[in-house]
């Protein structure tokens, strides 16, 4: 089972999806645990979550309502407090947009919410800048409050889940100056989903990462390449911040951006453009530049 935001006849939904069907889950929660969840964020903010996490997970298909007729995915996550991104995580990745060398210490920028959208959701080409790249990235979702750890103290299922996100990035706004933010965090620059995989569904350093531009794989890697790992970008966080649930952790992508090609052979993004990222046991986020 993976769990899916979803909006249906002007309702925002929680879904399962099992065996490549959707199935409406919030009418059952509330039939049975008389509680309003319609959302990943009331899940992670319900009293004993993890308990009622561990009660839907025993659901089978038979005890849901399919989710009939046309509906739209929401973010995996509406509302999360923060939404922090690693930047330059793969070797590979700083050897093509000619960085300096790996680090002792991940680099670490952020997002806002306006930067949030869902798959399917049309991305509009920005304004103020040309320069439309793509980043296939791993996004873990915290699942409880973390504050102050080592690595070795590192709980995997102190994630809630893990996702697909992709980092949209406008080159020429992102390096105008020493701050990235003003390129990173347009509006529909953080599409996240549409579904999530618990963290103890899948092991997040073996993953298979992709990202496909009207149908031409542009990215292709292992999350195994990671400089620093899930645990490792955990503690370095919460020892700087609080982390709360909800928090979106996008983790790095690897190489195959435009702007690490030649100038002559960047080819940036531009409305029309389909951009696909698949990760192995969780799905594809797709979207099109408007």
């Amino acid at each position: 089972m993976q769990f899916f935001n979803y909006l249906h006849q002007g309702q925002a939904g929680l879904g399962a999806y099992i065996n490549d069907k959707h199935y409406a889950l919030s009418d059952w929660i509330f039939d049975h645990e008389n509680l309003m969840i319609r959302s990943i964020d009331d899940l992670l903010q319900a009293d004993q979550a993890k308990a009622l996490i561990d009660r839907l997970r025993a659901l089978t298909p038979q005890d849901l309502l399919p989710l009939e007729g046309d509906f739209d995915f929401l973010p995996a996550v509406l509302a999360p407090e923060k939404i922090l991104c690693v930047g330059l995580n793969y070797q590979d990745h700083i050897d093509e947009v000619d960085r300096s060398d790996a680090r002792e210490e991940p680099t670490i920028f952020s997002k806002f919410n306006n930067a949030l959208a869902a798959a399917g959701q049309k991305i509009p080409f920005p304004s103020y800048g040309s320069q439309l790249d793509y980043e296939a990235e791993l996004v873990a979702i915290v699942g409880e409050e973390i504050k102050d750890i080592q690595a070795k103290d590192f709980r995997p299922d102190m994630i809630f889940a893990y996702t697909a996100g992709n980092d949209l990035s406008l080159r020429d706004r992102q390096f105008a100056s020493s701050q990235w933010l003003v390129g990173k965090t347009g509006d529909g620059f953080a599409p996240v989903g549409p579904y999530v995989s618990l963290s103890d569904q899948l092991d997040p350093q073996q993953l298979a990462i992709s990202c496909q531009v009207n149908g031409q794989t542009v990215q292709a890697a292992s999350t195994q390449q990671m400089i620093f790992s899930i645990p490792e970008i955990v503690s370095y966080l919460s020892r700087h911040m609080t982390l709360k649930p909800g928090d979106l952790i996008f983790t790095g992508t690897p190489d195959g951006v435009i702007a690490g090609k030649k100038a002559e052979d960047q080819v940036w993004l531009q409305p029309g453009d389909q951009v696909c990222v698949t990760i192995e046991g969780i799905g594809s986020l797709e979207n099109t530049i408007a």
